[in-house]
Parts: C-alpha cells; structure tokens; sequence
C-alpha cells in the first residue's frame, strides 16, 4: 500500500508527498528504486500541491515517513521549488 504525507506550507498550499514507486512490488520496481535511491542512501519523495504550484522532487532519508517533522518536509519542498 502506498503510504502518503500531506503538509501545509506557509502559502497555505496543501502538499501531498510520496515516495517514488512506493506501494508496487515487481521487480522492474526494485531495480527502478534501486535506481532512484542517492548515492547517499536518500529516496525520491514527489509532492504534489493543491493549488497553482509546480510538483517537486526531493531526495530525503529513507525514514523520511517517520522522523522528518512537518516543517522540515514544507522546508524542503520551498528549497526545491
């Protein structure tokens, strides 16, 4: 199942984040997260906005669910934009 994040930045836009082929299990998917992992053990984590803004990409901790706060996720997501 995939497990997605919603964060509200100080716009007021709601972004809906998940982690890249999160939820599908094949094994063209492992080599695709395989790939898609950084060099430094991150994740790509796409979120997706509510309103007029650009979807972004980031690269974040592989625990990225469970120990990165809601402000530090809106922080990224404003770095990437």
């Amino acid at each position: 199942m995939m497990t997605q994040r919603e964060v509200t930045d100080s716009h007021n836009t709601t972004w809906t984040c998940v982690q890249a082929y999160a939820g599908v299990e094949t094994a063209a998917t492992a080599e695709a997260v395989e790939r898609s992992t950084s060099e430094d053990s991150g994740v790509t984590v796409v979120c997706t906005p509510s309103g007029g803004a650009q979807t972004v990409r980031l690269e974040l901790a592989p625990d990225w669910q469970e120990n990165l706060s809601d402000d530090e996720l809106a922080q990224a997501i404003a770095a990437a934009q």
